[in-house]
């Protein structure tokens, strides 16, 4: 029976092939890392949410950062804001089941007040998003960091290309230095190339604060620049990976595909693909 069940087994294995081993030691890799790849649905913002997650199936993408203003669609009216009725919620989140994803992050938001920050941590909560992205205001970081404790949910602050106030990761060190160990980084990638900066560098100067990130490979070095697949840019994203590894990282990569809208999946699915490739040689 034992030699019957190897056999078995064998046979199973020839005809999985080389790219389905390498896909499944990326999964275990990643599951030993502690990493999920994810995408934000800005990626698909020409669409509703529901339309987006089929996308990010067909990319082979299970998790998922909602962010403000997106049409849900799949017969739920109203949009993605962190306003929503609880009855809506209930809607959102019986389409998540549906769907077979796992909703994480949501941002990026810039509450203008402290009523507005609880009404985020509260959607939060309701909704089980583990990291809200955001641009907070300087006067509020006090504020997040005593609601992030209380909620138990992080707050990572998002960096876009200068003159953006967080563009640099001093300022989000700035932010974070003596609060909660919950108030940290989702680190833009893409946006530190915009402004002229190394994302190694940038992920070594932010060790043990980023808790997720929104990846995009740019296709220079300048403002200008705009995403490509994975592994064809500037971003350096294998060594953004490994710095991780280094550093323990624990957490979401966020696809943030922002060119050719109507049609990204093809690009997105490749990227994809690099990213679990790369993971696979992550021992």
């Amino acid at each position: 029976m034992k030699k019957l069940m190897k056999a078995f087994l064998l046979a199973g294995a020839l005809s999985v092939g080389a790219g389905g081993w390498e896909s499944a030691n990326a999964q275990a890799n990643a599951d030993e890392l502690g990493w999920w790849l994810g995408a934000q649905a800005y990626t698909f913002n020409r669409f509703t949410l529901a339309e987006a997650l089929d996308k990010m199936d067909s990319c082979g993408i299970q998790y998922v950062e909602c962010y403000p203003g997106q049409r849900i669609g799949g017969g739920i009216e109203g949009t993605t804001d962190f306003r929503m009725d609880p009855a809506t919620q209930a809607k959102v989140k019986e389409l998540f089941k549906e769907k077979h994803k796992k909703l994480v992050a949501y941002g990026v938001v810039s509450p203008k007040d402290e009523g507005e920050w609880r009404q985020v941590f509260d959607f939060a909560k309701a909704m089980g998003i583990q990291i809200i992205t955001a641009e907070p205001k300087n006067e509020h970081w006090d504020l997040i960091s005593k609601l992030c404790d209380q909620y138990q949910i992080k707050v990572a602050i998002h960096d876009h290309p200068r003159p953006s106030h967080y563009w640099h990761p001093d300022s989000v060190l700035v932010a974070v230095e003596g609060r909660s160990k919950l108030f940290g980084a989702c680190a833009d990638i893409g946006h530190w190339v915009r402004s002229g900066l190394d994302p190694v560098e940038c992920v070594q100067k932010l060790q043990g604060r980023v808790f997720s990130l929104h990846i995009k490979d740019m296709s220079e070095k300048s403002p200008k620049a705009h995403d490509v697949i994975w592994g064809q840019g500037h971003s350096n994203i294998e060594g953004v990976m490994r710095e991780l590894k280094k550093q323990k990282f624990r957490g979401l990569f966020s696809a943030e595909y922002e060119y050719h809208w109507e049609n990204s999946v093809p690009e997105v699915k490749e990227s994809a693909k690099y990213w679990r490739t790369v993971v696979s040689k992550l021992k």
